[in-house]
């Protein structure tokens, strides 16, 4: 559901005779930010694990063991590239008339605006230390007592969705904002796999910056939010 949802309003802002042409960057950064409420609200079972940066911001805080972890990394990998597929039957006419071999990748992963592998690395490390520290902070559990208000969790997806639409707006535009290597890295084979007229190449000399940078940054997240959420 994330990445139908997500991958799709990358399409319709950016694909060729898409009615959303031209939507511009505020669109495709609510779009991903209602496609992670979408996603939420139905992965409730797992407790939304949806994102393996986030995966591993729990296993460092020590929340979550090893092999459930890796249960929940495989199964990401396997909805993100469900969810590319679909995207790809969705709009096969678009990818088919879009002319920008570079559009149709942008519709399945994300790419820098400024190459610079290092530079790229830090700002998916940032944006996604972001994400998961804010996300773990949802969680915190009030103490009347003490004075600590509770965590926004019990709203539910919302705050987690429009934590995602300020990370797009504020942090998003040198790298497109991947803060999930399982977003970038399914749809990137999801591309590379299927027979996308015109489609050019899958820029794997970067696919590695969306995937080690969030994995840094929520292991970041996971270290750091219980020495400094607790005193913030």
């Amino acid at each position: 559901m994330l990445l139908l949802l997500g991958g799709g309003v990358v399409a319709t802002a950016i694909l060729a005779k898409s009615k959303g042409l031209g939507g511009g960057w505020l669109l495709i950064n609510f779009g991903w930010g209602l496609a992670v409420f979408a996603g939420v609200t139905v992965s409730y079972a797992s407790g939304a694990h949806l994102n393996p940066a986030v995966t591993i911001g729990l296993l460092v805080k020590g929340d979550l063991d090893f092999p459930t972890a890796l249960v929940y990394w495989a199964a990401q990998m396997v909805g993100a590239i469900i969810g590319a597929v679909f995207v790809w039957l969705t709009f096969k006419q678009h990818l088919d008339a879009e002319e920008d071999p570079g559009a149709k990748l942008g519709v399945f992963s994300t790419g820098p605006a400024i190459r610079n592998y290092g530079w790229n690395l830090v700002t998916e490390i940032v944006a996604t230390f972001v994400l998961v520290f804010v996300v773990i902070g949802f969680g915190r559990v009030g103490d009347a007592e003490l004075g600590v208000p509770a965590g926004l969790a019990a709203l539910g997806a919302l705050p987690v969705a429009l934590l995602v639409v300020g990370i797009g707006a504020s942090l998003g535009g040198p790298t497109g904002y991947a803060i999930n290597p399982a977003r970038d890295l399914g749809p990137r084979i999801v591309h590379a796999l299927l027979p996308i007229k015109g489609k050019g190449s899958s820029d794997w000399s970067y696919a590695w910056v969306p995937i080690v940078g969030p994995l840094i940054g929520g292991a970041l997240a996971g270290g750091l939010s219980g020495v400094l959420l607790p005193i913030m």
